[in-house]
């Protein structure tokens, strides 16, 4: 198995055959990237999206955080994860032993797709056309911040970090190199846990802290010189 410090590495996942436009800055530190997403209209879902969510933490973050998309919190907010299923990873991190405020936290997609139910807005899943034009800004997070480690919050999550359908059940809880001598650990996305009917809930949650565990060595020390 790879270690925190394995130089084991692999080829940057390839985008579609057809990739977008391409918007994000090739130069620039985190500040510059985060302005001109603000802007990004590679994919239709900016026209019903209040603003584009792009990642927050520290720059030189060793763990990075993935999801799949801002849901309608982050999206009426601005920010990643301060929804319901951001509110549950805060908790899995403390039980983890991992402080928020040490980590990276981004999504695969940077605007909110829904879809509307009553006066509700409801979380659609992002296509293969959206989670290619975002690849961009995710690869430019991924180049500025090089954490040691990515977690791969979620299906949608690991397809954008590895190029392909990755299964969770088979894959998650453990190390796997990725491009730039990083690795990644693919888990469930804390929304996942919202959905399970209660009985089931504890046993899926104590498995969620226990994949998050694998990450908390790489969090000590998290502002590298």
């Amino acid at each position: 198995m790879p270690t925190p410090n394995s130089p084991e590495r692999k080829r940057a996942p390839r985008l579609p055959k057809q990739a977008p436009p391409r918007v994000a800055p090739d130069e620039g530190d985190l500040d510059d990237v985060r302005v001109a997403a603000h802007d990004c209209k590679a994919c239709p879902l900016w026209a019903n999206a209040t603003q584009t969510v792009f990642g927050e933490g520290p720059e030189q973050a060793r763990i990075m955080f993935v999801g799949e998309q801002p849901g309608d919190q982050e999206d009426r907010q601005g920010h990643p994860f301060v929804g319901p299923a951001g509110q549950l990873l805060d908790r899995a991190l403390r039980a983890a032993g991992i402080e928020r405020g040490s980590v990276y936290l981004t999504n695969a997609v940077k605007h909110f797709k829904w879809e509307p139910r009553g006066k509700r807005r409801l979380h659609k899943k992002p296509g293969e056309a959206e989670i290619g034009a975002c690849h961009q800004w995710l690869e430019r997070e991924l180049e500025l911040v090089a954490p040691e480690l990515v977690v791969a919050l979620g299906a949608t999550a690991a397809r954008a970090l590895l190029g392909r359908a990755t299964p969770i059940e088979a894959n998650r809880g453990r190390l796997m190199p990725l491009h730039g001598g990083m690795q990644v650990l693919i888990t469930v996305h804390p929304s996942y846990l919202l959905r399970m009917p209660d009985t089931a809930r504890e046993e899926a949650w104590r498995r969620f802290v226990q994949d998050l565990r694998i990450a908390a060595p790489f969090a000590a020390d998290s502002r590298r010189a």
